[in-house]
Order: structure tokens, then sequence, then C-alpha cells
């Protein structure tokens, strides 16, 4: 069963984009490619807690978007074979949203909350005593009139993720038995993930071109199979049924993506650092301005992976483009420029 015909699905996170990657999702723990210790760990976790009959403690996940923090929630209801409901912290308005949901889950069943660090206060602190107390607290009428009621919850399991873990209150963290950290991809681990998916899709490939693909993914899943649908695409308008790396570079060049796996806005970015701050150091509102993007998107989507592959440092000042950056865009770096051509 996918999440999104899923019958315990709330509403908030499901997106076209999410629905066409549900065919592509692990279902159980052992189709999980890569994040090794993290999977070893869980399935420990896991097993222990199906021995004792017990619902799994809290789960709270750390990591870039695409990483599958919502595929591993998923993969921890079924592995706990109980009733699997998600949402998102947006979606979640007034504290009788929340109430609404907890009070109609059955016994052991794993509650999805992506974009946690996004939780109003008031419904926070109601999620407080839900996951320590197994109770609600319900205050009913107003004024003099006003009474509260404790509602005993079923036991339960919360699985919280989050793009930005410094922006969860240390209280909701605390209650958190379990804490797993998502990193990007080892290539191994993605082009792995790469032949899967074709395999599901029907996709034919060769190495080279799985290596490309694989170079180009941003070591995120996501963007993998994203650019496996659009490289199928390529291959077919091409009247061709193999994907090969000569498809995968024309592909690439399109879609105006380098052998890093930078975009368009990634190498925006990097320019404006370059020429408009003399290669920083910038704060993120600023570049934010400057490049057109949202601090949001700028943080949770643009710079993780910029940091990760080498070509942006973050201080105390702000963001600092590395010599790396500079020499993949062709400009001088102020510290080498005795060394590089002009």
């Amino acid at each position: 069963m996918n999440q999104t015909d899923h019958p315990g699905l709330v509403s908030g996170i499901s997106q076209p984009e999410d629905e066409r990657d549900a065919i592509l999702r692990p279902r159980v723990l052992a189709e999980f490619l890569g994040q090794q210790a993290l999977k070893d760990n869980l399935a420990v976790f896991i097993q222990a807690a199906r021995q004792r009959n017990e619902p799994l403690d809290h789960v709270f996940l750390i990591g870039p978007p695409g990483l599958g923090k919502t595929t591993l929630a998923g993969i921890v209801s079924r592995e706990m074979e109980a009733e699997f409901k998600l949402t998102s912290a947006p979606a979640l308005e007034k504290p009788k949203d929340l109430a609404g949901v907890l009070t109609t889950l059955a016994p052991k069943s794993v509650f999805f909350i992506d974009e946690i660090h996004r939780l109003k206060p008031a419904i926070e602190e109601m999620l407080y005593m839900a996951m320590e107390d197994g109770e609600l607290d319900f205050i009913i009428g107003q004024g003099p009139a006003a009474r509260t009621v404790r509602i005993p919850l079923p036991p339960f399991t919360l699985v919280g993720a989050t793009t930005r873990a410094g922006m969860v209150s240390s209280p909701l963290i605390s209650r958190f038995g379990i804490t797993l950290r998502l990193g990007f991809y080892e290539s191994a681990d993605v082009m792995a993930i790469i032949r899967r998916s074709a395999g599901i899709l029907d996709v034919r490939l060769d190495e080279a071109a799985a290596a490309l693909l694989a170079a180009a993914s941003r070591g995120t899943p996501r963007v993998a199979n994203r650019l496996l649908r659009r490289m199928r695409d390529f291959a077919q308008v091409a009247g061709t049924q193999l994907v090969t790396r000569r498809i995968v570079q024309d592909g690439l060049s399109r879609l105006e993506i380098d052998q890093y796996g930078l975009e368009r806005h990634d190498r925006d970015v990097l320019t404006a650092i370059i020429e408009k701050y003399g290669g920083g150091p910038v704060g993120a509102e600023t570049l934010a301005v400057s490049t057109g993007e949202s601090v949001e998107t700028l943080e949770d989507y643009v710079e993780p992976y910029l940091m990760q592959a080498g070509f942006v440092m973050r201080t105390p000042r702000g963001r600092v483009a590395t010599p790396l950056a500079y020499q993949h865009l062709g400009y001088r770096s102020p510290n080498e420029a005795e060394r590089l051509p002009f």
C-alpha cells in the first residue's frame, strides 16, 4: 500500500512529485538502500519493541530534503505492523486539529509530522503531554465556565522530521527516545538506488550512464529518481530504449545541471557571493535578497549541498565561497591569483 492511498492519511504533505515517487519508495527496511549504520540501529529498536509487544519509542528524523525521512516513517509503520497517519506541522493550525488526530489513533499507531520545527507553540505544548504521559489536556468552554478535560490516548509512536533541527525546541527534542540523522548518500549507494528505480520503471541504462547520474544527483535519492525519469524521457523521444552516457550528458546539459549536480540557481548563488560580495562573507538574508530566493529555500535546499560538496563555508560572519567554487565557475581565487591564469 502506498503512502498516498493509506487509510491513515491525514493531510498536508501529499504533492504530485510525492505521488510519482510513491512507487519508488522502499516499503520495508531491507529495501532501503544506504544509511547503513542508521538502518542497523533502527532494525534493533524495531525488533526489541516488537518482542516486548510495545509501540516503538518516539523517533526524531533529521536531514536535508529528499534523503528518505518520509519513507523511513512509512517503513517504521510497516515493520511494526501499525496504522500510519501523516501530516505536516503547517497543516496543524489549532490545538483541536492535533487533538482530533491523536484521539482517533489506533493502539501502537505511527503518527508522522513533517516539518516539525514549524509547529505552533500551543500545539507543541499539547504534544508534550501526549508524548510523555499518553494524555491530552483539553479546555472546554470559556471564561469562568471553562474546565479542563484530561483525555487518555492509546500508546503510539510519534515520528517527527525536520530539515532544521536547530529550530526545534529543546523540550520537544528531549521527548524523542530515538534520534536519527540522515546524511547525503555515497555515490555507490546512489548508483544502487538508481538501478533499483530503473528496474521498477522498466528503464534500461548502462553502467556509465548510472555513474554519471549518480554523480549529478547531489547524494540525494529524490534527485536521482527525478533525473532518471527525465533521462527516460530524453531516451524515449530520441527513439532508443537504452539510456546511455551520451543521452545523460545531453540531458543534463539541457537541464543546466553540471557534473557536480549544481543547477542554475546553485551557480547563481555562488556567482552572487563571488561577484557581488567579493567571495564573502555574506549573511543569509542579504544573499537571499540578491538571488531572489527565500531564506528558507537557501538554508534548507541550496546551502546544505553546497557546503557538503565544498563550494561554500559558513563562518560566524556569513557564507564564504571556497577556492573550489572559484575554480568551478572560472574565476580567479583571491588566495590563488598568482597560480591561476587571468
